[in-house]
C-alpha cells in the first residue's frame, strides 16, 4: 500500500511541476491538477492539501539534496578537488531532479520567496559556495565559485529550448562550471 500512495504522490508532483511550469505557479489550481490526474480533488486532498504542500515536498528534495553534500563537504579536505567534487555532486543533484523542476524553481522565484523556501535555498547555495572556495575565502574566490555553481541551475533551467538531452546538458554544465572553477584565484 505504501509503494502506491507513493506512486501516486510522485504522480501528483510531477502533473503539479508540469502545469506550474506551463502557466505558473499562481495560476494553477488543485481542481486543474486533479482534472489532469483524471481524480477528484478529494483524493487529491488525501496526498496534498495545498499547492504550497505540494511545492514544500518539491523543494525539500532540493534542500536534501543540498544538506547531503554539505555533510559530505563538511568532512572532506578543503582545496580544488573538494570543488570540483561539490560541481559535480550538484549537477548529479540538480539533473536527477529533472529540467522541469529546476525551471519551475527559476520560473516561479516569487512563489518560493512568498512561501518561504528561496531564503533557505539561497542560504544553501552560498554554503556550498563557501566550502568550495575554502581555505581562502575571499571575496573574488566566493565569487567564482557561486558562478560556477550558477553555471549548472541556469543551464538546466535556460537551455530547454535546444536540442540536448538532459545527459548532454548536465555533462555541458558540469563542463562549464569546472571551466570556471580553473580560473578561480589560487587558495
Amino acid at each position: 500500500m505504501d509503494g502506491r500512495r507513493s506512486d501516486t504522490r510522485e504522480r501528483i508532483r510531477s502533473v503539479a511541476m508540469e502545469l506550474f511550469s506551463e502557466r505558473g505557479y499562481e495560476k494553477t489550481s488543485l481542481r486543474e491538477i486533479a482534472e489532469r490526474l483524471g481524480v477528484t480533488k478529494a483524493a487529491l486532498y488525501y496526498h496534498f492539501r495545498t499547492k504550497e504542500d505540494i511545492v514544500a515536498s518539491l523543494s525539500e528534495d532540493l534542500r536534501g539534496g543540498i544538506d547531503e553534500i554539505v555533510r559530505w563537504a563538511e568532512s572532506a579536505t578543503p582545496g580544488r578537488e573538494r570543488a570540483e567534487e561539490i560541481v559535480r555532486r550538484y549537477g548529479e543533484l540538480l539533473h536527477s531532479l529533472g529540467k522541469d523542476m529546476i525551471r519551475f524553481w527559476h520560473e516561479n522565484q516569487p512563489a518560493f520567496r512568498d512561501l518561504g523556501f528561496g531564503t533557505s535555498l539561497r542560504y544553501q547555495f552560498r554554503v556550498l559556495a563557501d566550502l568550495m572556495a575554502e581555505p581562502s575565502r575571499e571575496p573574488i574566490t566566493v565569487f567564482h565559485a557561486r558562478q560556477a555553481l550558477l553555471a549548472i541551475s541556469w543551464s538546466l533551467s535556460m537551455m530547454g529550448d535546444l536540442e540536448l538531452s538532459d545527459d548532454e546538458s548536465n555533462a555541458a554544465s558540469v563542463a562549464i562550471a569546472m571551466d570556471i572553477l580553473a580560473r578561480m584565484p589560487s587558495r
